[in-house]
């Protein structure tokens, strides 16, 4: 009979608690923590990291800072940094398990090695030292669940794809990135009967997190966010001026809409010299699961899109697992999105 979750024993009495990894390599004088103090320069290692993988999409500082800032980031176990002698940091890692576990209880890897000095081994070292902290991580959780330690790799860097299957991360699942011109027209999309499309706005932000959580609950490998979690990302490059809800009338007299689809627009402008392009990027986008089938996705996204090109954006991109069970891939690609790049996810089960 196969095991389920019921049967399962917590993840520490899975696995025993792995000592910590000391990574060794003559070019890297000095391995430490990071710090709140390191954040610009670990921006920029992770910019010239992203310029030479995936130049279509480069870290911004408030994104290193909220990684660093979360409750649940201990960066004195959780982080590290390579230097070389002359004090330069060229090799960064960062090991987050987030807080809410309800299915999965994952550990994500973050980071990289500078380009410059790839190719003779500190990825190896520092890819020993993730593993082991994520293993670190797992072996204090009490959860009956699954544990992954995940990471990705763009099509684009096979050599990250490479270190991963070496240390005994297996490729999961294929993740596409899709691009639609502006300038082709775009036609609006009217949703089923009794959906209203609305502006993103603060006042239905704790009604969006709840749709977010339920429309994500058949999606490969997701958890639900915190609320912690979720103001960070508000806090980002979100843009609410992009952004649309659908949403019901409350079912009783002074009853609150209920949000049942969103799509919540990005933009860095960062990002516009490398990728070629002034652009938004679709963070997030679902429909409850109770209500899919109104059209309420293809209404959501034709607004979006009607938006991006009245500001004078040229492009929207967005990235979808390619194996989606809601049909997430067909419904791009007739609203005219291409295929433009490829991500792995690498996991290894523990």
């Amino acid at each position: 009979m196969a095991e389920t979750i019921d049967d399962m024993e917590p993840v520490r009495e899975r696995m025993a608690t792995p000592p910590s990894y000391r990574p060794e390599h003559p070019l890297i004088a000095q391995w430490r923590p990071a710090t709140m103090d390191d954040i610009d320069d670990v921006c920029r290692l992770m910019q010239a990291i992203d310029v030479a993988d995936h130049p279509n999409y480069l870290t911004t500082r408030e994104e290193v800072e909220e990684e660093f800032g979360y409750s649940f980031v201990d960066l004195s176990v959780d982080s590290i940094l390579g230097l070389t002698a002359e004090g330069i940091p060229v090799a960064v890692g960062l090991v987050v398990m987030p807080p809410l576990a309800e299915t999965l209880v994952r550990s994500f890897l973050y980071g990289g090695v500078h380009p410059d000095v790839r190719g003779r081994g500190i990825g190896r070292e520092l890819l020993a030292w993730e593993r082991t902290r994520a293993e670190q991580q797992f072996a204090v959780s009490d959860k009956r669940l699954p544990a992954w330690a995940m990471a990705s790799a763009d099509a684009r860097a096979p050599q990250s794809e490479r270190l991963l299957r070496h240390a005994g991360f297996e490729v999961v699942r294929y993740f596409v990135g899709l691009q639609r011109d502006l300038a082709d027209p775009i036609e609006l999309v009217e949703p089923g009967e009794k959906v209203r499309i609305v502006p993103f706005t603060d006042a239905l932000s704790a009604e969006t997190l709840a749709a977010r959580t339920d429309s994500f609950r058949d999606h490969w490998g997701s958890q639900p966010m915190s609320q912690e979690q979720w103001q960070a990302w508000l806090d980002g490059t979100f843009r609410a001026d992009l952004s649309f809800l659908a949403v019901i009338d409350g079912a009783g007299a002074g009853s609150a809409d209920e949000v049942v689809g969103f799509v919540l627009c990005q933009v860095n402008e960062d990002d516009w010299v490398t990728q070629g392009f002034s652009g938004a990027y679709v963070g997030m986008v679902g429909t409850t699961r109770a209500h899919r089938g109104r059209r309420i996705a293809p209404a959501l996204l034709s607004r979006t899109l009607a938006a991006c090109a009245a500001q004078g954006l040229q492009r929207v991109t967005l990235d979808v697992d390619s194996e989606s069970p809601t049909g997430a891939l067909g419904l791009y690609t007739r609203m005219g999105f291409v295929q433009t790049n490829s991500e792995t996810s690498l996991i290894r089960v523990y």
